[in-house]
């Protein structure tokens, strides 16, 4: 068995509402000089080999349309 971790993002390009928001709320709470934030996910699992990982990627855990994703073997 192997572990795997699989960073989501959205594209570069794409909205994204949720890292804007948390932008926006970011000097209010006292944290300055911090942009550029972006929200994703992070999806670990375990499998028996890594041969059908990117298929699963691109099936399922995200949207190739607007999100990369990253496959980490551990």
């Amino acid at each position: 068995m192997i572990n795997a971790r699989v960073l989501i993002r959205p594209k570069e390009g794409i909205l994204d509402a949720q890292g804007k928001a948390v932008e926006k709320a970011l000097p209010a709470l006292g944290f300055e000089g911090i942009e550029h934030v972006r929200v994703g996910r992070i999806v670990e699992l375990r499998a028996e080999n890594d041969e059908r990982l990117q298929e699963l990627c691109e099936k399922l855990l995200a949207n190739p349309l607007i999100e990369d994703y990253e496959i980490e073997i551990a």
